[in-house]
C-alpha cells in the first residue's frame, strides 16, 4: 500500500486565468479549434505527514477555500477527456514543492514531509493524437521538465545510488595523437584539441601522472570562453584590410591603437594584440593621461567600480558605485525562464560579491519577430513567442522577488537573433566606501560557502554556453541550465548590506560559471577545498559534479580565522546556511578533496595559462557605401508608403514597426518602483505612455537624505551594425551618451561598459572581421570623447548551424547626477516648439567628436535653464517616431513643419536629439549659438499628428503603436469598461486610541521572500515611529521555535504590526502569502497579535503581500485571526495572468480608518502597484456589506476619480474596483498599492499626488 497522499487543487472557473490563457493559446497560436475546455490542476504528492497536520494543510497550504476546489486522491476525469501531467526533471529546483515543505513545517516544526508537485492538464474536446502531441510539446520544455506518470508512487523517498570513485584516465600522459583525439571527441569538451594536448604535456612533464576526470572537467570549465574569454584572448597575428570607401578611418584607428599600445606596454614582451587588448586599451591610455581618477583600483574583479563623493544630511562621504552587464544567451535559448533568471542573478552577484547593494537593473534583449506563426519555427528551436515570453517571465520573476527595481526594459528585434537569443542584464550597485575592505587572502584564512545548496542543475553552464551549437547539441546541453532561487538571493543581499558583515569579508567571489572550482579557486593562489563539506540538495553527487556544478545563489567568502564564528552567526541571523569549506595555503596549488582523497591537484601557474596559446589572422571586410544604413529610411513599410506619396500610411507603418511600437505589456511585468528610489517610471505622462530612454535612481541610502542619483542608458542598432560593425560601435557609444544628456546628465562624467555578442569564430580570418572592426569603432569613440569603458562582457557563440547573430556591441553609459538636473521626456505644453540638434559628421560618416561634445555642453546648459523642457534621443526611425513617443504621455498633438519633405520626417537620425523648447526658451536657444532646426509645434490634447493636409488622429496613432505586440505581451485581458457607482462613506465615529504613546513602535516581520521591509521601515521612521525588523528563521525545527518566541516578544513591545510586501516563499505553493499566513496561525503569535489589537488598542497594516497575509489570516475583513472560509473575500491572480507594475490611481472612499485620517476623502492619489495576485474577489453579499460598513477604504479610479471595470485603471480586475479594505473598526488596513514607495524626486514623470500620509496617520493615532 502506498504511503503517499495525493491532493489536487484547481482554481474555480471564475479565477482559472491560467487555464483560460492555455485554452486561448491552443486555438489562436496552435490553431487547434476542437478543444471545448481546458482545466489546469496542481498535484501534490505528500509523504511523512501526520493526520492532523495534513488536515490543516489541506485548506491552508495546498488550497485556498474561496478560490480553489480541492480533491483528495482523484479529481474525477470524464471518459473522453485527455489528461497529462508535467513535472520538473530530477535535480531541477521546484520552488512550489520547496515552499510547501516549509509551510507544512510551520504548522508543526518537527515534521519532515517529502512533497513532490506536478501540473495536470485536462483537455476536453475532439483532438487527434498528433494535436495532443503538439499541445504537450507546447506545455513541456524538455530541458527542465518531463511528462509525469499518472500512477501514484509507492514512496517519494528517493534512494540515491552511491557514486563511484572519480575515474583516472590511465595511460593519458603517454597516448599517441590518434588515441588522444578519440578520447577528446568522446568527452564533448568546450576546449580545443590544442588545449587537450597542452594538458597532456603538463601531466607528462610536470605532474608525471595521469589526470582524473574531475581535473579534465575543471580545466574545461576554467578555460572556457565564458570564464576566461579565450576567443577575446586569441593572438591576432596578421591583420589585413579589404578595399572600400571607409578603409581610411578604420586603418587609421588600428594604427592609432598600435601606437598607443607601444606607449602603454613599452619594454614588455608578454603582451600581444588580441580583441581583449583592443577592448581595454582606451581605458589604459586615458588612465595614463590622468582622466580616470574616479575608478576604484583593486585585485578583486567583481564589477566596474567608481568612487563618488555623496552628501548625506549635509555630511560628505565617499561611496562606491558599481555597474555590471552580464549575458546568458545559451541557457535562455534552451530554457527561457531559468536562463533569463540566471542572467539577472549572474549580473547581480558580481557587484554583490563586491559588497555593494544592487538597487536597479536594465534589461536589453535581442529576438527575431515573435508575432510570426508557430509553424515558422526553426527545427531544434523554441518558437520566438515562447522564448520572449518565457525569458521575460524568468527575468522579471527573479528580479521582482528579490526586490530589485528594473528601471528600463527593451527588446530589440532583428531576424538573425533567431540564431541565438540575446539576453543582457545590466545592474547598478552602491555602498559606502568605508564599509568595504579589500584585502589579500593570507595562508590560514578560511573560505566560507554561503547561501544555496549544490545540485546537478547547471553542471557545465560555462562550457555549455561556449560550445558549437547545432540541432543535436541542444538535446545534450540540458543539464546546463540553472534554476534561480530568489528568496535565497534576497537573504544574501540583506546579509551583505549590513556594515558589520561587510567589514569582515576580506575577499569574495560569487558562484557564477564554473562552480566550486572557479568561485573558490580564484580567491587565492593556494587552496585546499574539502568538497565533503559542501551542502548538497540531494545525495548521489560525485566529486566532479560537486566541483563544477553551477547551482546559483552561492557566495564564497574569505575571512580571518578569528572572524569565522562571528560571520557564521550573522549568516544564521539572516536564515542562511553557511559552512567552512576551504583553507588558504602557502603553496600555489588548487587542491580539491572528495571522500578524503585528492581529486584535483593542479599548479596555479598551469591553471593561469588559460589553455594553449591560440593564434589567428584577421581579414577586415569593408562596409559598402551604397548600402549605408545612415542614409536609408529604416522601416521598409515606410519606404513603400512614401513611394506612393502616402504620408498617413507611412506614419502608421512607422508606429507599427517592431522596433518602434509599444512594449508596455512586456515592461509592466517588471517591478520598477521597489526601493522607493526610481526617479523615472518606465512610462510617464498623465496617461503613462511616454517611454523613457534612461533609467535614473536615487542612491540607496539607508538612513538620511541625499540628492545624488545614478543614470544608465544603452545604445545599439543591429541594422547599423550589420552594415558596418565599426560605425555600429561608434554610434552605440554616441547614442548611449545622447540619452544621458537628454535626461539631464553631464556627458563628461560618463563611464561605459560594453556587451559584445558575436557569431562564433573559426580559423577563417574573415570571421574575425566583425568583432575586430566593432572594437576599433568603440576604441575610436572612447578616445574621441575622452571617456573610457571600464568593463564589459563578451559572448562569442552567436551561431546556430549557418545562421549568425547580427554583430552586436551594446554600449551602456553610466553617469552620476543630482536630482535637480533631471528632466522628463513627455511633451509638456501646447505651443512649444520641437527642435532637432544634429551632430556633425566627417566625410566617412563618423561624428566629429570635438563638435559633438561642444553641442552636448550647449544642450546641458539649456536644460539647466529649463529652456529645454523635454528631450529625446533620435534613432534610425527618425523624427515622427520620437515625436510621437514624447507626445503620447499627455496625448498632446504634433504639427510637423511644412518646410520638411516627407522623407525628412522618417530619415535616419541616429546620434541626434529632438527637444521641446518653451516659448521663453527659444530666446535662450537663439542666444546660445547652437545650430538647430525647428521641426514641429506642440498641439493641444488629442489634436493628433498633422503634416500639411495629412492628419492622423491620436486614436489611430495609438492603435498602430499599441497593437503590434498585443498578442505577444498583452496589456488587457478583459474588454469590460462598465462604470461603478460609488458613494463616499463619511463618519465622525472614528476609533480613538486609549493607550497613547509619544513614539509608537512598529514591528515588521521578514519572511523568506519579503522584499519591502527597507522601504516600509523608512516610511515609518520618516513619520516618527520606532521600527523593529526581525527575520523569521526556519532552517531547523529549533530555528522555528526560537523565531516564534522572538516574534512574540517583539509584537509584545509594539503598538503597530506591519506586514510588508514581497513574495512570501515565492508566492508558492500556488497562492500568495501562504507562508506568511501559516506562520501567524501559530498559537503564540496569534495570541500576541490579538493582544496588540484588543488589549493595547494597536493597529495593523498590510501592503501588497502584506494585504494578502491580512486577508488570509482574517484580520481584514473580520478584525481577528480566523483563517478563511469558503465565502471569505480574498485576493487572487490578476485577470491578465501576469505581474503588473505601474502607477495606479486610487480614490479614498471612506474615512473610517485611523490610517486614513490625513488623507482627503474623495480625493484620487497615484501610487505604484506591483503584484501578480492583487485581484480582490468576494461574493456580492460581502461586497455590499463592506461598502455599507465603510470597510472599503480605496478603489481604483482614473485620474479624474471615475471608478470603472476598465482594466486600464482597475489593473487587476478587482470586483467593484476595490483596492483596499479595513477591519470593522478600521484599525486593520490592507491595500495593494505600495504607499511606502514614495520620496522626494521619486516617479517625477507621473502626474498627481503620491502621498496618502498613511504612515503619518498611523503614528498620529497614538499621540
Amino acid at each position: 500500500m502506498s504511503k503517499v497522499r495525493r491532493v489536487y487543487s484547481e482554481k474555480m472557473p471564475a479565477f482559472a486565468v491560467k487555464a483560460k490563457e492555455l485554452s486561448d493559446e491552443i486555438s489562436n497560436y496552435l490553431n487547434i479549434n476542437t478543444v471545448k475546455n481546458v482545466r489546469v490542476l496542481i498535484r501534490y504528492d505528500i509523504e511523512n505527514i501526520s493526520d492532523e497536520v495534513y488536515k490543516d494543510a489541506l485548506v491552508t497550504v495546498f488550497s485556498e477555500p474561496p478560490v480553489d476546489y480541492v480533491y483528495e486522491e482523484d479529481f474525477g476525469k470524464k471518459a473522453d477527456e485527455k489528461v497529462f501531467a508535467v513535472e520538473f526533471l530530477p535535480g531541477q529546483f521546484d520552488q512550489r514543492a520547496d515552499s510547501a515543505v516549509q509551510c507544512v513545517k510551520l504548522l508543526k516544526e518537527d515534521e519532515e514531509p517529502v512533497i513532490r508537485t506536478a501540473t495536470v492538464y485536462v483537455i476536453d474536446g475532439d483532438v487527434t493524437d498528433d494535436e495532443l502531441a503538439r499541445i504537450k510539446s507546447f506545455c513541456i520544455n524538455p530541458v527542465d521538465s518531463r511528462e509525469a506518470d499518472m500512477a501514484k508512487p509507492e514512496t517519494l523517498v528517493t534512494v540515491f545510488a552511491e557514486p563511484a570513485d572519480v575515474k583516472i584516465f590511465d595511460g593519458f600522459k603517454d597516448m599517441d595523437d590518434d588515441k588522444l583525439s578519440e578520447l577528446y571527441k568522446s568527452l564533448g569538451l568546450a576546449m580545443t584539441f590544442k588545449d587537450f594536448k597542452h594538458i597532456q604535456n603538463y601531466f607528462k612533464n610536470e605532474e608525471k601522472r595521469d589526470p582524473s576526470m574531475t581535473e579534465i572537467r575543471v580545466l574545461d570549465t576554467y578555460w572556457s570562453d565564458h570564464c576566461r574569454h579565450t576567443t577575446f584572448s586569441t593572438e591576432l597575428k596578421n591583420v589585413s584590410f579589404g578595399d572600400g570607401d571607409y578603409k581610411k578611418p578604420i586603418v587609421d584607428t588600428y594604427n592609432r591603437y598600435l601606437a598607443d599600445r607601444e606607449v602603454i606596454f613599452k619594454g614588455r614582451d608578454d603582451k600581444f594584440v588580441c580583441l581583449m587588448d583592443i577592448a581595454l586599451l582606451a581605458m589604459r591610455k586615458l588612465k595614463k593621461e590622468g582622466r580616470l581618477e574616479d575608478m576604484e583600483v583593486s585585485d578583486e574583479i567583481n564589477a566596474c567600480s567608481i568612487v563618488v563623493p555623496v552628501t548625506i544630511d549635509g555630511v560628505t562621504e565617499e561611496w562606491l558605485v558599481n555597474f555590471k552587464n552580464e549575458t546568458h544567451n545559451h541557457p535562455t535559448e534552451i530554457e527561457p525562464f531559468g536562463g533569463a533568471a540566471t542572467c539577472l542573478g549572474g549580473a547581480i552577484r558580481d557587484p554583490l560579491s563586491g559588497r555593494t547593494y544592487v538597487y536597479q537593473a536594465m534589461r536589453v534583449t535581442g529576438a527575431a519577430d515573435p508575432t510570426v506563426s508557430v509553424e515558422d519555427t526553426l527545427k531544434g528551436k523554441l518558437p520566438q513567442k515562447k522564448l520572449v515570453r518565457g525569458a521575460a517571465s524568468g527575468y522579471s520573476s527573479y528580479g521582482n522577488q528579490i526586490g530589485l527595481a528594473t528601471g528600463y526594459v527593451k527588446e530589440v528585434y532583428h531576424p538573425n537573433y533567431v540564431a541565438k537569443r540575446m539576453e543582457i542584464g545590466a545592474v547598478m550597485g552602491a555602498a559606502p566606501r568605508a564599509s568595504v575592505i579589500r584585502e589579500d587572502s593570507d595562508p590560514g584564512d578560511i573560505i566560507i560557502l554561503l547561501g544555496g545548496r549544490t545540485g546537478r542543475d547547471g553542471c557545465g553552464g560555462a562550457t555549455g554556453s561556449s560550445k558549437v551549437h547545432t540541432e543535436a547539441s541542444i538535446e545534450t546541453c540540458g543539464a546546463e541550465v540553472q534554476k534561480g532561487n530568489a528568496p535565497t538571493e534576497r537573504k544574501i543581499q540583506r546579509l551583505f548590506r549590513r556594515e558589520e558583515v561587510s567589514k569582515i569579508i576580506k575577499k569574495c567571489n560569487d558562484f557564477g560559471a564554473g562552480g566550486v572550482s572557479v568561485a573558490i579557486g580564484e580567491l587565492a593562489d593556494g587552496l585546499v577545498v574539502d568538497m565533503d563539506k559542501v551542502p548538497k540538495k540531494y545525495a548521489g553527487l560525485d566529486g566532479t559534479e560537486l566541483a563544477i556544478s553551477e547551482s546559483q545563489e552561492r557566495m564564497a567568502v574569505v575571512v580571518d580565522p578569528k572572524d569565522v564564528d562571528t560571520f557564521l552567526g550573522y549568516a544564521a541571523e539572516e536564515n542562511l546556511e553557511a559552512v567552512e569549506v576551504a583553507v588558504v595555503t602557502k603553496e600555489p596549488r588548487l587542491v580539491l578533496k572528495w571522500r578524503g582523497k585528492e581529486v584535483v591537484n593542479l599548479s596555479r601557474a598551469f591553471l593561469d595559462t588559460n589553455g594553449a596559446h591560440q593564434e589567428t589572422n584577421v581579414y577586415v571586410d569593408m562596409p559598402v557605401k551604397e548600402d549605408n544604413y545612415l542614409n536609408k529610411v529604416a522601416v521598409p513599410a515606410v519606404e513603400e508608403a512614401l513611394a506612393k506619396d502616402d504620408v498617413k500610411a507611412a506614419i502608421l507603418a512607422e508606429l507599427n514597426d517592431l522596433n518602434v511600437c509599444s512594449q508596455k505589456g512586456l515592461v509592466e511585468m517588471f517591478d520598477s518602483s521597489i526601493g522607493a528610489g526610481s526617479v523615472y517610471m518606465p512610462y510617464g505622462g498623465k496617461y503613462q505612455l511616454t517611454e523613457t530612454q534612461t533609467m535614473v535612481a536615487k542612491l540607496p541610502v539607508l538612513k538620511g537624505k541625499t540628492d545624488v542619483v545614478t543614470m544608465m542608458s544603452y545604445g545599439f542598432d543591429p541594422y547599423l551594425s550589420s552594415w558596418s560593425p565599426y560605425h555600429g560601435a561608434i554610434y552605440a557609444v554616441t547614442e548611449s551618451m545622447v540619452k544621458i544628456v537628454a535626461a539631464g546628465g553631464d556627458y563628461s562624467k560618463i563611464r561605459f561598459t560594453f556587451q559584445e555578442y558575436f557569431r562564433r569564430m573559426t580559423e577563417d580570418p574573415e570571421r574575425w572581421s566583425q568583432p575586430f572592426a566593432a572594437l576599433l569603432g568603440a576604441y575610436d569613440a572612447q578616445m574621441g570623447y575622452g571617456l573610457p569603458s571600464i568593463g564589459g562582457k563578451d559572448s562569442m557563440s552567436g551561431t546556430f548551424n549557418d545562421i549568425d547573430v547580427p554583430p552586436t556591441l551594446v554600449s551602456f553609459a553610466v553617469d552620476v547626477a543630482k536630482e535637480k538636473d533631471i528632466i522628463t521626456p513627455e511633451l509638456k505644453n501646447a505651443g512649444d516648439k520641437l527642435v532637432v540638434f544634429r551632430i556633425e559628421k566627417d566625410q566617412y560618416d563618423i561624428p566629429v567628436y570635438e563638435k559633438v561634445m561642444k553641442l552636448f555642453d550647449g544642450i546641458s546648459a539649456l536644460i539647466k535653464k529649463r529652456a529645454i523642457v523635454a528631450a529625446y534621443a533620435l534613432d534610425g526611425a527618425g523624427i515622427v517616431a520620437s515625436a510621437a513617443k514624447m507626445s503620447f504621455g499627455n496625448k498632446l498633438g504634433v504639427e510637423f513643419s511644412d518646410a520638411l519633405s516627407a522623407k525628412e520626417l522618417f530619415a535616419n537620425e541616429i546620434g541626434n536629439m529632438i527637444a521641446e523648447v518653451s516659448a521663453d526658451g527659444m530666446k535662450a536657444l537663439e542666444e546660445s549659438g547652437i545650430a538647430y532646426s525647428v521641426v514641429a509645434t506642440v498641439l493641444p490634447e488629442n489634436a493628433g499628428f498633422v503634416y500639411k493636409d495629412v492628419k492622423v488622429s491620436e486614436e489611430d496613432a495609438l492603435h498602430a503603436w499599441k497593437s503590434k505586440l498585443e498578442k505577444v505581451f498583452p496589456t488587457k485581458a478583459v474588454k469590460a469598461t462598465d462604470a461603478i457607482e460609488t458613494k463616499l462613506y463619511q463618519t465622525s465615529d472614528i476609533h480613538i486610541c486609549k493607550n497613547k504613546v509619544a513614539k509608537p513602535t512598529v514591528f515588521i516581520p521578514v519572511f523568506p521572500g519579503t522584499n519591502c521591509e527597507y522601504d516600509s521601515a523608512k516610511a515609518f521612521e520618516r513619520a516618527g515611529a520606532n521600527v523593529i525588523t526581525k527575520v523569521f528563521r526556519n532552517m531547523t525545527a529549533e530555528d522555528i521555535r526560537e523565531s516564534v518566541d522572538e516574534f512574540e516578544k517583539a509584537i509584545g513591545q509594539a503598538q503597530i504590526i506591519m506586514f510588508p510586501g514581497g513574495f512570501s516563499a515565492g508566492d508558492e505553493p500556488d497562492g500568495s502569502a501562504k507562508f506568511f499566513a501559516t506562520a501567524f496561525q501559530n498559537a503564540k503569535m496569534k495570541e500576541a497579535v490579538m493582544k496588540l489589537l484588543n488589549e493595547r488598542d494597536g493597529l495593523a497594516l498590510g501592503i501588497c503581500n502584506g494585504f494578502q497575509a491580512l486577508i488570509k489570516l482574517g484580520l481584514v475583513p473580520y478584525g481577528e485571526i480566523t483563517g478563511q472560509k469558503e465565502d471569505s473575500p480574498t485576493l487572487t491572480f490578476n485577470t491578465i495572468n501576469r505581474h503588473i507594475s505601474k502607477m495606479v490611481y486610487t480614490k479614498v472612499v471612506s474615512n473610517k480608518s485611523p490610517w486614513l485620517q490625513l488623507a482627503e476623502l474623495g480625493k484620487t492619489y497615484v501610487t505604484p502597484a506591483s503584484h501578480g495576485e492583487g485581484r480582490f474577489v468576494a461574493p456580492k453579499e460581502w461586497i455590499d456589506k463592506l461598502f455599507a460598513n465603510g470597510q472599503v477604504a480605496t478603489q481604483y479610479a482614473d485620474f479624474n476619480g471615475n471608478i470603472s471595470m476598465d482594466e486600464e485603471w482597475n489593473v487587476n480586475g478587482s470586483y467593484a474596483a476595490i483596492e483596499g479594505i479595513t477591519s470593522p473598526d478600521g484599525r486593520c488596513l490592507g491595500k495593494m498599492a505600495h504607499v511606502e514607495r514614495r520620496g522626494e524626486s521619486v516617479a517625477i514623470n507621473i502626474y498627481g499626488e503620491q502621498d496618502l500620509k498613511i504612515f503619518e496617520s498611523g503614528v498620529k493615532y497614538f499621540k
